[in-house]
This record gives C-alpha cells, structure tokens and sequence, in this order.
C-alpha cells in the first residue's frame, strides 16, 4: 500500500506550485503531479506580474519549481494522475504509468485547454504574435492591425475590448457564419470592427514578426497581431470523479478558501471561475495550499512531515496577527 502523503498537487503552473509551497511552509509532505502541459509553456512572455513584468512564463514555473524543491517535504512527480476516488479518509490517485498515490488532502490545479484556429503558421505564431488573452497581451497592440479570430456573440465585447489599444481591429471567422445577432452586428458596425467570413489560409510572416491573414480568395487582411476566442475546456474529470460541484460552463466551484463541494478537496487557477491571469492563479494556489494545510493541523498526517503542532482548544486564525 503507498505512502498517504498529506497532499497531492495536480498539476504544476503557478496554482499548483504556489499551493504546493505554502503546504511545504506548512511543514506537511505534498506531492507535485505534473504532466508539463502549462497552458503558457509556448508563450514567450507574460505581463503585469508584480515585480516581474515582463518575464518568461517557464523561467516562472522553473524558479517556483527549484525553491520548492527546497523544501525537505516536498517532491515533485513527472506524470499525469487519470482517475481519483475517495477512500474512507484519504483519496486515491491512479497514475498513468499505472502506479497509485494515497493523500489526505488534494489540490486540482490543471488548467484549461484551449482550441486554436486551423491556419496554417499558426504554430509558428502562437506565444509571439498570436494569443488567447487581450488583458494579457492587449497592451501590446497599441496602434497596431489587430484580428480577433472567432464567430460566436463573445467576440463582439472580445473584439471591442482591443480597441483599448490597437489601431484597428477585424473579425475573422474563417469560414463560419458569425452567430451573434443583429444587435451584435450593430456593436461592431459601431466600432468599426469589420467581420470576414471568408476561410483563413495562412498566417504571413516570421515569428514575430506576423505581417496579415492571407485569405482562401488571395486577399490578405492587415495583422500585426492576432488574438483568438475560439473554445476552451476546463480539464476537471478530475474533479468530476471526486463528485465535485461544476458550474454550467465547466469550471469548478470553490469557496473563499479554494475549497470544493468535497471536503479534502481543494482548486485553483484556470480551473475555477474567474479571471485567467497567472499572477491570480498564483493567489489562488496560494489560499487553497494554505487551507489544505490548516485543515490538517493537529493531525499527525503523512509518516513523512515532521511531528504536528499540537491541535488548538479553539478556533484560531493564524493567519491574522
């Protein structure tokens, strides 16, 4: 039988590493499952961080992971965890290598993922010219072509926002109908934001340096810059295995702790409702890792932690002076 470990962490963005240390800072044995499938991994920079703007997403992650490595009660494992369940006190986590791990407490953190436009040179763009975040990567189109590439009614506010900055900007629904209505259309007739239907061929221009969207007809539209609203899905099969509460777009609920529906159980990041900004995953990892820790104070938990505070005869919040 394994080891029950305090905590596992799945998944290893900022959410995850940040709820992982401060369950270190803690003095409790956490686990980090990562299967190194950051949603920014191809970004090369990200923005509005305090105290680090600009920096590379993966220098983040790389940093976060060493410090926490630092920590004697922590470890991390390169994998994914594919099925989970309850077990009396503890959960159970299967492996995709086909091994098991047993905790008392567990962080979901495994993001979203998202769908990306089929043009050819997309690959090529994404994380240089090409992004899924206007609040992230907006300001950086400040008097530049913008095309904002979708077809549902949320690209109207999507598309209007880049206007905060860009010069001017271009529905593109490469080839499907655009299904807001005509109260929509007036918005973007509004704001001068033209939708082209025509199918997309291929992004011009080296990474970097995107040049415009050649079009099926030849024509070629103006782009120094795209952003895409396309669709993304919350990975919580995880926490739909544990019986988690899931809102109707598929993000999982959790309280002002990061506390889910099930009890042992917490989120953070992408996965949750909310703004999707690295520096609020972080916080959100920050909370759920630091109520996982708490729940367990004065219980002796994992044979790997060090021997527990002992349990106070009231409620105390330490985190208060």
């Amino acid at each position: 039988m394994p080891v029950t470990h305090d905590a596992v962490v799945v998944g290893g963005g900022a959410a995850g590493l940040a709820a992982a240390t401060w369950l270190a800072r803690y003095r409790r044995d956490v686990v980090v499952v990562d299967a190194g499938e950051q949603r920014a991994r191809r970004v090369e920079w990200s923005h509005g961080y305090l105290g680090r703007d600009p920096q590379r997403p993966l220098d983040l992650i790389e940093v976060a992971r060493t410090q926490l490595l630092g920590y004697p009660t922590a470890s991390c494992l390169a994998g994914s965890v594919v099925d989970a369940r309850r077990d009396g006190d503890r959960f159970r986590l299967g492996l995709d290598d086909g091994g098991e791990m047993s905790a008392l407490r567990v962080v979901l953190a495994t993001g979203v993922v998202d769908a990306f436009p089929d043009i050819d040179g997309f690959a090529e763009h994404y994380g240089a010219s090409a992004f899924h975040c206007p609040a992230c990567d907006g300001y950086d189109a400040e008097e530049r072509d913008v095309v904002a590439f979708g077809w549902d009614e949320r690209l109207v506010g999507f598309a209007s926002s880049l206007l905060n900055w860009a010069r001017s900007v271009t529905v593109l629904t490469s080839g499907r109908r655009f299904a807001g209505d005509e109260a929509c259309l007036e918005v973007l007739a509004e704001h001068k934001i033209e939708v082209v239907e025509t199918p997309a061929v291929r992004m011009l221009g080296a990474r970097g340096q995107l040049k415009g969207i050649e079009l099926a007809d030849g024509a070629v539209i103006p782009a120094e810059l795209l952003f895409f609203s396309v669709d993304l899905e919350p990975r919580a099969d995880l926490a739909r295995q544990f019986g988690c509460r899931i809102d109707d777009e598929g993000y999982v609920e959790i309280d002002a702790n990061g506390a889910t529906s099930v009890d042992g159980v917490y989120a953070a990041g992408d996965l949750v409702p909310g703004l999707q900004l690295v520096q609020i995953a972080a916080a959100q990892g920050t909370t759920a890792g630091i109520a996982a820790a708490r729940s367990l104070h004065g219980s002796a938990g994992s044979p790997l932690s060090p021997r527990p505070a002992p349990d106070a005869p009231r409620e105390v919040d330490a985190a208060r002076p």
